[in-house]
């Protein structure tokens, strides 16, 4: 279907003129997760909505800090073209820019100039994987999970928050606190309310196991594309919320050394054309085609780490001792596993994907969770034993040790283009190693003080 005539009825009530903002923000997702775009006056909603926006195609591409990434080749050498930005089909979206206004976000994918695909979109990657799915009358079924600090942001560098100074439990873990939670009933009461305004449904929030640690689930949904654009936009609104009652959100995979990371966890399973759920076969161990999914997800797991993890930082949450995976390993209810298969009722077997930190983008992570396990679908791929231990201390495969290798294995493996896109992963790489090209150059202060008068 048509990409702008499955827009418009989705937010046609947003066209009528009583519905029309005074100005709102158009914007794509890039490859690091970050929306970019421009605010426009309502009277262009009509023309975004007809036409379209048009953007440099540079700019799904950008690094980290927004610089244009030289290794695509976009910028001086083809003169920076533009790509065509068209709605996705949502509503408008207040995440809560602005408090006391209203400056809603038309979310939007970028295609070529002839209305093909941009794969560097990672929304159209996941989107060309679960038509792979659906041409076997298969859909999966999504849920992502959602860690976070709350940080003070008058602190230099960054502490969690402070929400009651006499509270001498303040800068201690205190996993599953209901006080910690009472004390942020505000925030949380906005989140929850901003959240379903956009039509995202928001299950349980804990606070977790670090000081002022807090982690949303949002609800399973047979529409993937739909939970990554859930993700992303929720995360906005945690942002946007937190600035609204003076604490900043972080999502770094590991912003505190003594402290546990923020992950992104990922529950899914897969249904057939009846609705019934592939990976339940009437036994607590589940069928061959969760093995069969199972299988793929290791195979190509290593080869994927830098789509879970695609930062410098991510590689610290990724470290022995904790709940954050290291060996590319699964078991039935062991956290300690890359994957896990939770316990409960046959009829909701899922796997949970445990890689991915907070920092990641959802559709690339989504991308690479879902597309591995179709390929192990399809080559009928059987996994090794199921890990019962402390995965960490067993010999077994290891996900990419660092960053550089991660980009290594990432960019020379035939088997991550043929699950992803080569046009993604040949953007996504050239993104990455400028980002490390830019890490390596700095001189930090702790390098200054061990070296400078010691060698």
């Amino acid at each position: 279907m048509n990409i702008l005539a499955a827009a418009k009825p989705a937010i046609k009530n947003a066209t009528q003129e009583t519905d029309v903002p005074r100005s709102f923000y158009a914007a794509i997702c890039d490859l690091n997760g970050i929306f970019r775009g421009k605010r426009l006056p309502g009277s262009k909603l009509s023309s975004a909505l007809d036409g379209g926006t048009r953007m440099p195609m540079s700019s799904i591409g950008v690094d980290i800090w927004g610089t244009d990434v030289a290794g695509t080749c976009l910028t001086m050498e083809r003169g920076d073209l533009d790509g065509i930005c068209h709605p996705t089909g949502r509503i408008l979206s207040d995440l809560g820019w602005a408090k006391d206004a209203d400056q809603p976000l038309l979310h939007l994918w970028m295609s070529k100039e002839d209305g093909s695909p941009y794969y560097a979109d990672a929304r159209h990657m996941l989107a060309e994987i679960l038509k792979r799915f659906a041409a076997l009358e298969l859909r999966p079924v999504v849920a992502t999970e959602v860690e976070f600090y709350l940080l003070d942001p008058a602190a230099d560098p960054s502490s969690p928050a402070s929400f009651n100074a006499t509270n001498r439990l303040s800068n201690f873990d205190d996993i599953y606190s209901i006080s910690e939670l009472a004390e942020t009933s505000a925030f949380l009461d906005e989140i929850y309310a901003r959240a379903a305004a956009c039509d995202i449904q928001v299950e349980a929030a804990t606070a977790e196991g670090a000081p002022r640690q807090f982690e949303f689930n949002l609800l399973h949904q047979a529409d993937a594309l739909k939970a990554a654009d859930d993700t992303i936009l929720f995360k906005q609104i945690i942002r946007n919320t937190a600035q609204n009652h003076g604490f900043r959100a972080c999502f770094m995979a590991k912003p505190f050394q003594f402290h546990a990371g923020s992950g992104m966890h990922v529950h899914f399973s897969i249904i057939d054309k009846n609705g019934q759920n592939i990976f339940d076969d009437g036994s607590e161990t589940g069928s061959d085609a969760l093995k069969h999914a199972v299988g793929g997800l290791l195979d190509s797991m290593a080869e994927m780490t830098l789509a879970f993890a695609p930062h410098l930082n991510s590689y610290r949450r990724l470290c022995p001792g904790g709940l954050a995976p290291t060996t590319v390993a699964w078991g039935y209810e062991n956290r300690t596993s890359a994957l896990r298969i939770p316990a409960g009722p046959c009829v909701g077997r899922r796997i949970e994907h445990r890689v991915a930190g907070a920092d990641a983008n959802p559709y690339i992570v989504l991308a690479a969770m879902l597309g591995g396990a179709l390929y192990g679908l399809q080559n009928k791929m059987a996994p090794a034993a199921p890990v019962s231990t402390n995965s960490h201390e067993l010999d077994l495969p290891c996900l990419a040790r660092d960053w550089n290798e991660a980009l290594r294995q990432f960019e020379n493996s035939a088997k991550v283009k043929t699950i992803l896109h080569p046009e993604f992963v040949e953007a996504f790489a050239a993104c990455k190693q400028q980002e490390q090209d830019i890490f390596a150059a700095r001189i930090t202060e702790f390098e200054l003080q061990t070296y400078r008068t010691s060698v």
